[in-house]
């Protein structure tokens, strides 16, 4: 059995058979909850001594390793002498706790509220009210002033007041109003600044029979919203003031969730288990839940791959090559959130091309192609850029503009072969666009202000910019589509970082986004890129490079860290890391990663580096570099192009 750890309140442990475990002092407690915070990373040994002591002592890392030791005899207490230990482990320059994903009870509870987000209402309001069960308090409660602690805590308790929220909807749809007032009539005294805690408070007393209480509650809202923060009610909390009003029921037309479970059962009494069509019908559901935000997301991307399979059992190519292809769901990063699975469906997608009956429909093989040319983006593959290019002229042959706009998609993330394609993918935005607006694809009418966004930033044509983020903005708002904003607040950050001289300015704006992107369900554009974006904003104002040593580059590491090893002033193990580093990969960040290269290039005088940076570099002389990806630059191309030239002349 294994020892659990909760966080939700004071920090605390607990062994196999739910005993307390005694953590000894509250050093030792500040230890085990700094480790916990950093969520199985390391944590380097001066770290964990500048986070504990606000003037460390000359014997601070000797006292850090005390108390390690003695968290590790509480933790395993039949740990034999010489057996190393399995959960705080010594790893590199620090420690780190080796746990399983459920043996915290912060990460249970996001994982409880996140399964819940995607329920019934009555299994989302048996998980929600199950996991608000496990806060004994503020999380992390005795740390709460730590700097180390307040991120932490201030997003657990935002996802805590979501969780009170989504739980009360959860039980109002199943009928349960009078037992949610109390609950809610508590959230809203201690929380009054929150609408939609007041727009439950006053639907669950319409639907308990208090149609005046109701009304009250919504006026009492307006009137504090009003005098106190000088805004008005949002317009879902003025439609519900206006149907108590006119004595219309909210609850009395079919909500959508009803319509929803009597369309599902009437889908399950006539189609029948098993079939092709309900492979098919899977695929246009996972559409649509690839695009509802964060979960549905991640639950698309692992219910692809078992589609796919599934038709591939039922041994019918054309079926196949229809589930294969029939995910249509436009993307605008250049990496995948999952390398593996994309390589996988690449395959499969050759496989069900190779499968395809001679009379097999034109549109299908179309789609088999641009979906090889999508999953295959940020490889050097041939074959990505050749199947867009097929993709696109079936599309343009037959007429179909639902068609020609994903194998555009396809076309768009193919255009990375070399720096300063910037124009080239701002017309197939443009396109994208206007085929869109001409035959109501709202979705890649999204897609295609997003790739002007980025066309525009490298481009440094920012009021042409500005124009497509808030057409994007408000597409997303009409048409539902929450992880639009994730792109566009970077997009702003990225501006700021372009064309202000306050550097603190733009990095508070990168961190802002960074904190949307947390959850975001997108690993391939989270993972390393605010550690990069505030690397490269150090690097185009010329300061020192100095980061912390448990960062995260991600997939950017071979390229930040000569710069970072420069920092520390240890030049010849950057020469080392410059040697090792390959060419950037081909994609949105190609132009940067190349910058940061010749960066550090120069400062090791490493002309052949120097000699490959400016050879790539070269085609991309009139833009941004990195501002094509929407997200960072490094300032002008030129002064970096300008910076090798004077390095190279020297001799």
């Amino acid at each position: 059995m294994q020892v659990t750890f909760g966080v939700l309140g004071p920090v605390v442990a607990w062994d196999g058979a739910g005993a307390p475990i005694d953590l000894r002092g509250p050093k030792h407690r500040a230890v085990l909850a700094r480790l916990l915070v950093g969520r199985g990373r390391v944590v380097p040994v001066d770290r964990l001594v500048a986070d504990l002591w606000p003037e460390p002592a000359p014997g601070a890392v000797g006292s850090v390793r005390t108390f390690v030791a003695a968290l590790r005899r509480a933790l395993e207490p039949q740990r034999p002498p010489r057996e190393p230990p399995r959960l705080l482990v010594t790893e590199g320059p620090g420690y780190a706790l080796r746990v399983a994903p459920d043996a915290v009870d912060a990460w249970r509870f996001e994982d409880e509220v996140a399964a819940a987000s995607t329920a019934p209402p009555p299994e989302a309001a048996e998980r929600l009210g199950r996991a608000l069960g496990w806060w004994r308090g503020p999380a992390f409660a005795g740390f709460d002033e730590e700097p180390w602690a307040r991120v932490a805590r201030s997003r657990l308790e935002q996802l805590r007041l979501n969780a009170v929220e989504q739980w009360a909807e959860a039980r109002l749809t199943a009928g349960r109003a009078p037992d949610v007032v109390p609950d809610l009539d508590a959230h809203v005294a201690e929380h009054p600044w929150r609408e939609e805690a007041w727009r439950l408070l006053a639907l669950a007393l319409y639907r308990a029979g208090r149609q005046g209480d109701a009304l009250a509650v919504l006026r009492r809202a307006r009137s504090m919203l009003l005098e106190q923060l000088g805004v008005d009610p949002s317009p879902r909390l003025r439609r519900l003031e206006t149907d108590l009003l006119r004595q219309t029921d909210p609850s009395a037309a079919p909500g959508p969730e009803r319509v929803w479970a009597e369309t599902a059962a009437a889908y399950d009494r006539t189609v029948a288990a098993g079939s092709g069509a309900r492979l098919e019908s899977t695929v246009g559901l996972l559409r649509s839940l690839a695009v509802t935000g964060a979960s549905g997301l991640e639950a698309a991307r692992e219910q692809r791959i078992a589609a796919i399979a599934a038709a591939e059992q039922v041994g019918d190519p054309d079926l196949t090559a229809r589930v294969v292809g029939g995910y249509d769901v436009p993307a605008i990063w250049t990496r995948p959130d999952d390398p593996a699975q994309a390589a996988r469906i690449v395959t499969a997608a050759e496989r069900a091309l190779a499968a395809l009956r001679p009379g097999s429909s034109e549109a299908t093989r179309a789609r088999l192609l641009a979906t090889i040319a999508v999953e295959s983006r940020g490889t050097r593959a041939r074959r990505g850029p050749e199947a867009a290019r097929e993709a696109e002229r079936i599309a343009r042959r037959l007429g179909d503009p639902a068609l020609l706009a994903f194998a555009l998609n396809g076309v768009f993330l193919q255009t990375f072969h070399r720096a300063g394609l910037a124009p080239e993918r701002d017309r197939i935005g443009a396109e994208l666009v206007a085929l869109s607006v001409r035959h109501g694809l709202g979705t890649f009418e999204i897609l295609g202000h997003l790739v002007r966004l980025q066309a525009c930033g490298a481009l440094a044509d920012f009021a042409a910019g500005d124009r497509h983020a808030a057409a994007a903005d408000r597409l997303a708002e009409r048409h539902d589509r929450p992880l639009v904003g994730v792109f566009t607040r970077w997009y702003r950050a990225l501006r700021l970082a372009a064309t202000e001289p306050s550097a603190p300015a733009a990095e508070a704006a990168y961190r802002d986004a960074a904190a949307q992107l947390a959850h975001a369900g997108m690993p391939g554009v989270e993972r390393g890129l605010l550690p990069l974006a505030l690397l490269c904003l150090r690097v185009a104002h010329g300061a020192p490079v100095h980061v912390a040593d448990d960062t995260d580059w991600g997939p950017y590491t071979p390229w930040a860290r000569p710069l970072v090893l420069l920092g520390r002033d240890r030049p010849a193990e950057a020469t080392t890391a410059l040697r090792r580093a390959p060419d950037p990969p081909r994609d949105l960040l190609f132009e940067a990663l190349w910058c940061l290269t010749a960066q550090a290039a120069i400062a090791l005088d490493d002309r052949t580096a120097m000699g490959r940076a400016r050879t790539a570099l070269t085609p991309a002389v009139g833009e941004l570099a990195g501002a094509g990806s929407g997200m960072l630059t490094v300032g002008p191309v030129a002064r970096h192009l300008d910076q090798l030239d004077a390095a190279l002349a020297r001799s």
